[in-house]
């Protein structure tokens, strides 16, 4: 008889692990997936790509109904978990339902954050995290006509530009003094500032927001030093944090995140946890990557095999509404760093790496990326570069030939 794997959350990461332990061990576990949502696993990263009509929510699905019976996977959509029981192994759901389990993992990936501002309950303020909120906001869009985004990282610019695309006026009033500060430095955050504009997406930076305005709807969001932007639509877009409630009141430990050792095991060795959600080595990863790396050490230690996770250098290869943006290692050079810079701000071109002790230790790129993929590896790596030293900031081509 089959061990039963339960695996709680149908996102990119539970998807990528059901793959690979599939392709490894097709016959070994009884699987069931809690899916939370009513839809089948679907790739977020194209969801701005829908909010700003260039894809239909079909064109972004990743698995259907079939997909699951064809591997015996017993899919449950709209099954949301709401309490572990460790002592019995089973997971029970928010009608009662229960699902026992001889290994439980939990991928539940991570929410958005609220500021607790005055007038946040307004109906017209909504997040940007998944295919519920996007549809919130494509049917607002049919009556707003401006629209405050709060928040300029990734996801923050992500949904202005779709909002901007289905034809809004849209301000993004971010808190720093640079867009997407965690990945670009501040000459970067400027040069993707101005192609953005010239996209007729407005800023206000270094501001804060005090409060949302608006009697019974929303009419505008007020800063810190008194200006009121006006709108009709907001879009809270300040960060995502773990979704840990389920294992933190089945005791399990928790830091920001549901603490994993090397192999994806918690603090009860029966469940595994990956993706948004887990943390592992102090350390939690918003990004795709990361999620895929640890579903595949998952996939093999499920599967009979020794595998370990160690951690991931993050890198960062995108298009940010539109502009190619590309970021790995640090950001901030030390004081005895070499530090390689390109910038054409005319045609919206950055290009910065950071050399440590004769290795990449950075890179930055913003319009164009074609080297992002070999920058990654260099630093991944962490090879001496040599004679490529000095043509690094120039393009690989250059790279190639004075090697």
């Amino acid at each position: 008889m089959r061990e039963r794997l339960v695996v709680v959350g149908n996102g990119m990461a539970a998807h990528r692990l059901l793959e690979r332990l599939h392709a490894k061990a097709p016959d070994r576990w009884a699987i069931t997936v809690l899916g939370a949502e009513a839809w089948p696993n679907y790739n977020r990263i194209l969801l701005s790509a829908v909010l700003a009509g260039d894809k239909g929510a079909d064109a972004i699905m990743e698995t259907d109904a079939a997909w699951f019976a064809q591997r015996g996977i017993v899919f449950q959509p709209g099954c949301r978990a709401n309490r572990i029981d460790r002592a019995r192994q089973a997971v029970i759901d928010d009608v009662g339902r229960e699902f026992p389990y001889d290994r439980l993992v939990l991928a539940t990936g991570s929410d958005p954050v609220l500021l607790p501002l005055p007038g946040a309950n307004l109906p017209e303020v909504m997040t940007f995290r998944d295919l519920a909120d996007v549809d919130r906001l494509i049917a607002a869009t049919k009556t707003a006509r401006r629209a405050v985004v709060i928040g300029g990282g990734l996801l923050g610019l992500e949904a202005a530009s779709g909002l901007q695309a289905r034809g809004l006026a849209v301000t993004v009033v971010h808190l720093m003094g640079h867009l997407m500060e965690r990945q670009l430095d501040a000459d970067a955050g400027a040069c993707l500032r101005r192609d953005l504009e010239r996209r007729e997406i407005a800023f206000a930076l270094s501001a804060s927001t005090v409060a949302i305005e608006g009697d019974g709807h929303v009419e505008g969001v007020r800063l810190a030093d008194g200006r009121v932007l006006a709108a009709d639509l907001v879009v809270m877009a300040v960060g995502i944090r773990p979704t840990t409630a389920l294992a933190r009141e089945a005791g399990l430990d928790i830091g920001r995140g549901i603490v994993v050792d090397d192999s994806l095991a918690t603090s009860d060795p029966a469940i595994f946890a990956l993706g948004e959600c887990a943390e592992h080595r102090g350390q939690t990863y918003g990004l795709v990557a990361p999620a895929w790396a640890q579903a595949a050490v998952l996939a093999a230690r499920l599967a009979g095999e020794v595998a370990h996770y160690r951690g991931s250098i993050v890198g960062t290869n995108l298009k940010v509404a539109g502009v190619s943006v590309f970021s790995a290692g640090i950001i901030d050079a030390a004081a005895d760093d070499e530090d390689l810079l390109y910038a054409d701000p005319t045609a919206g071109l950055y290009r910065r790496i950071i050399l440590r002790d004769g290795r990449v230790a950075g890179a930055i790129l913003v319009g164009d990326t074609v080297d992002g993929g070999w920058l990654f590896d260099l630093i991944r790596e962490g090879r001496t570069v040599g004679a490529l030293r000095e043509a690094l900031a120039l393009g690989r081509d250059l790279a190639r030939a004075a090697a």
